[in-house]
């Protein structure tokens, strides 16, 4: 098992990715905690671990850097992936792996968090539940630059080594043909059954998300590495285009997605997920919502997928449900009934994750429509 990034590594890592100048000295880390609500996980208790070397070894060398310190505060688990945080962080001298909601407000001091974000400048988010949406807001307002890392762990240490400049090269390719692109046409085949998917990317620019967060008011993924753009949504005059069928393996059983207007309208399959699946979309129809197409690059670097969504997604094409509002989209939480309920979930298309689909093809179309071939037989043509 790999145990952790080095005093060097750790400062080329730092310097890579925020190339942090003269005033940028204040570090924070944010990892949240479980409650009675969520239980806690070895994987968890790990990463709280993690975050706590992390913490020492960045205070260690805070001078070489150029900080006057890192601090290590913990916060209440939102219990869903890219949910509002909490309003309230905790200071707590106890030992990380052993922290919980509980201890924290029996035994830790309670900051607010806008205002411990206003005095930072670096800050690393290793969270159980992704807070990527709402640091992306919270750093735009409060000017500090920003690495969400929901569920790392060891395994993924590795690809914080990788030169982020050179993946910044590849992800801009991509980029550039996703903003002159005005949609999708992908095909997929799921045991011999082949579906379609128009993905309309009218009234959008796509994002790079490279790993370099050198700006103020800049919050990413870390490790990182894709090019991604949110389908036009149908939020202004004209209706979204998006139309077809998208087929996502859960464990061993595959569930159809029936698109309309950029929205799942209903489900085909048979089995748990599917009735799992088909719940939540009847509970919360902006679940439904196609809220993004990304296109991973680390696969090339010989990264290998670990399980866990913040790395895998970076190595090939995905395709996310929910809120869209934090990479400009219009679904943002208020599009959904309960708040506890506000998700935006990856869907990773690469045959060690989703064994039983296969990806055809996937073609960009440009406004002169002509079409370029971006994937083969899941494997990138350009």
């Amino acid at each position: 098992m790999i145990n952790n990034l080095n005093a060097q590594e750790m400062q080329q890592l730092v310097a890579k990715v925020f190339a942090p100048d003269t005033n940028d000295t204040s570090c924070l880390i944010l990892v949240d905690v479980p409650d009675d609500r969520t239980p806690d996980s070895q994987a968890w208790r790990d990463r709280r671990l993690i975050a706590a070397e992390w913490s020492t070894l960045l205070n260690k060398i805070s001078e070489k850097i150029g900080f006057d310190g890192v601090e290590l505060l913990f916060f209440r688990n939102t219990g869903s992936n890219n949910a509002e945080l909490p309003d309230t962080v905790y200071a707590w001298d106890g030992p990380a792996a052993q922290a919980s909601f509980s201890r924290l407000t029996s035994q830790g001091s309670a900051l607010a968090l806008k205002q411990v974000l206003a005095k930072a400048h670096i800050v690393l988010c290793p969270t159980e539940f992704s807070a990527t949406a709402p640091m992306k807001g919270l750093s735009r307002e409060l000017s500090f630059k920003a690495a969400s890392m929901p569920g790392f762990s060891r395994a993924m240490i590795p690809a914080l080594g990788i030169d982020y400049e050179v993946v910044h090269e590849r992800v801009m390719f991509f980029k550039r043909r996703l903003d002159r692109a005005i949609a999708l046409e992908m095909q997929f085949d799921s045991s011999g059954q082949v579906s379609n998917l128009y993905v309309d990317l009218r009234n959008r620019q796509a994002h790079a998300s490279s790993g370099l967060l050198r700006q103020r008011g800049s919050a990413g993924n870390l490790p990182s590495g894709e090019a991604f753009i949110v389908p036009y949504e149908g939020e202004l005059e004209t209706s979204s285009l998006t139309a077809g069928t998208l087929p996502v393996q859960f464990e061993n059983e595959v569930v159809y997605f029936q698109i309309e207007q950029n929205r799942a309208t209903q489900l085909t399959g048979a089995g748990p997920h599917f009735d799992h699946e088909s719940e939540k979309l009847l509970a919360e129809p902006a679940y439904g919502n196609i809220a993004e197409i990304g296109v991973g690059v680390l696969q090339s670097f010989g990264i290998k997928p670990v399980g866990v969504v913040l790395l895998d997604e970076k190595l090939g094409l995905h395709i996310a449900f929910g809120r869209s509002d934090h990479f400009g989209g219009a679904v943002s939480p208020t599009d959904f009934h309960n708040p506890a309920n506000v998700i935006h979930i990856d869907h990773v298309f690469i045959p060690e994750l989703q064994p039983k689909i296969k990806v055809p093809e996937v073609t960009l179309v440009y406004a002169d429509l002509t079409r370029e071939m971006m994937i083969r037989n899941s494997e990138y043509l350009i």
